[in-house]
């Protein structure tokens, strides 16, 4: 157990009389989950769960979704009860690696207490090694994790968190006072995912001279039964979903919206857009590799930043931040790249568009370059695009995050928004919008099938676009023997 690590003051004795645990607390998970709280909130986990660096977590027998949460743990050094935000911090004497297991079988059965899913002995694994919290600035601290020695979480307190340390301590003492030993697990950012029996899981907490080492945890399968006197596993999409770390359901298209989006133009959306007051909702300048094509899904957005060669030395290697979008991007899914607009150096090439392609996602969008123009144009996941350039993305990029609000082609898009394209462009949908708007904009191409037709006709457009009364009836007979509106060919058109 942790209470066995020693450090510079020697073995530190922990027997916490509570674990609590944040739910959402770095901006990337929340964007993940399609939510920003402005409060933070929190669930317990019993002391049994505690285990050590090395110690085995087991998945029960039955179950298939541990997900892992790499996070990092205070351990609070004396008696605090009401103390302000700018005093929390003074009562942590420690922090350390941890990871916070849980099994999303069961989330069902407790009602949002995650009591069955996470409070299983040994799903709180802490260590190996202490951080002196004077020693630290709480601001500056990185987590990250891996599976297998693949970098799957990397998160800066200082740019992510929404609710500082010094906060938590304080919110909690409001109401409860804290002993000494008492931990609290501060939130884990995107990445978190499920791990299956064999796997290896590491976690560590460093701000680049003090360090927690990495926290080692093999997975492993019970070959024991579970006894069908309790609560039995249960999963469902939802849950896959939300285990295997993919933004809520429910921000989902459904198939009605999906099939409505599909035959309406990008010109008609924008028009409706622009209707509720939308006008930043069309990326400008982009073209596609493929012609006639129609993009539709949700989006996964992966942010670069400016090239400066010290911080690329840092994260442009290995499973940087481009790679770990498209190993996570999930099908109906649309990878939105910001790259500032900068055409100067590639953003995407043909090999990491066939691997986004062969993992079901619909499209990509990027503001800057392609790579591999002719490679790109030979798949069939189309993407849209500014330029085409030879140079690789480390002559201008650095690959910064998944999963954040990011600019693209003058638009702000943030995962989990709605993204539609066509040979007219690309636009983005608020999510929540998606339905209604899917439905005005098939509407407003009946329309303007009608008049298309009146004009072919010989009619004037005076009162006939858009309809006016003296239309109206003839509209409505005509709207009535359509069976289906079908690819409609309005553009959405301002009279």
């Amino acid at each position: 157990m942790i209470s066995d690590v020693p450090n510079a003051g020697g073995a530190v004795p922990l027997a916490p009389t509570k674990i609590i645990a944040v739910h959402l607390n770095y901006r990337s998970r929340a964007e993940q989950r399609g939510r920003l709280p402005t409060e933070p909130s929190y669930f317990l986990k019993p002391p049994s769960t505690m285990a050590s660096s090395g110690q085995p977590v087991v998945r029960p027998a039955g179950c298939r979704l541990l997900a892992f949460e790499g996070e990092i743990a205070l351990i609070i050094g004396k008696r605090t009860h009401r103390v302000r935000p700018d005093e929390g911090w003074e009562a942590v004497e420690f922090l350390t690696a941890a990871n916070d297991f849980g099994i999303y079988d069961f989330r069902h059965a407790d009602g949002g207490s995650n009591l069955r899913s996470k409070g299983i002995d040994g799903y709180t694994p802490m260590g190996p090694s202490l951080i002196d919290a004077r020693k630290v600035d709480p601001s500056k601290l990185w987590l990250r994790t891996w599976v297998d020695e693949r970098l799957v979480q990397e998160a800066c307190t200082g740019e992510e968190l929404l609710f500082d340390f010094g906060r938590l301590v304080a919110d909690l003492s409001r109401l409860m006072t804290l002993e000494p030993g008492d931990v609290i697990l501060t939130g884990t950012p995107a990445g978190s995912s499920v791990v299956e029996p064999g796997s290896v899981v590491e976690v560590e907490v460093t701000d680049g001279q003090s360090t927690s080492g990495r926290l080692r945890t093999p997975i492993l399968e019970d070959d024991l039964p579970l006894e069908r006197y309790g609560t039995m596993p249960f999963v469902d999409p939802k849950l896959e979903a939300l285990a295997a770390g993919n933004r809520q359901p429910e921000l989902s298209l459904s198939v009605d919206t999906r099939a409505a989006l599909e035959s309406v133009s990008t010109a008609t959306l924008a028009s409706q857009l622009i209707r509720r007051g939308l006008n930043g909702c069309v990326l400008d300048g982009l073209s596609c590799t493929h012609a006639g094509v129609k993009v539709v899904g949700v989006a996964k957005t992966l942010e670069y930043l400016p090239l400066r060669e010290d911080v690329f030395s840092e994260r442009g290697g290995g499973f940087n931040a481009q790679k770990r979008a498209v190993e996570e991007i999930g099908a109906g899914e649309v990878l939105v790249i910001g790259a500032r607009g900068d055409h100067t150096a590639g953003t995407v090439g043909d090999i990491l568009a066939l691997r986004a392609q062969r993992r079901g996602a619909a499209g990509i969008v990027t503001d800057g370059a392609i790579r591999d123009g002719t490679g790109l144009s030979s798949l069939a996941i189309p993407t849209f695009f500014a330029a085409v350039h030879p140079a690789v993305l480390g002559r201008r990029h650095v690959p910064w995050a998944v999963d954040v609000a990011i600019a693209c082609a003058g638009a702000l898009v943030r995962p989990g928004d709605v993204i539609v394209g066509d040979n007219d462009g690309v636009v983005v949908i608020p999510p929540e919008l998606a339905a209604e708007l899917a439905g005005a904009a098939v509407e407003q191409e009946l329309e303007e099938r009608f008049v298309v037709e009146r004009v072919t006709d010989g009619a004037g457009i005076e009162g006939l676009y858009p309809i006016g009364p003296r239309w109206r009836a003839a509209y409505e007979q005509w709207r009535g023997k359509q069976s289906s509106p079908g690819r409609q060919t309005g553009k959405g058109r301002q009279p």
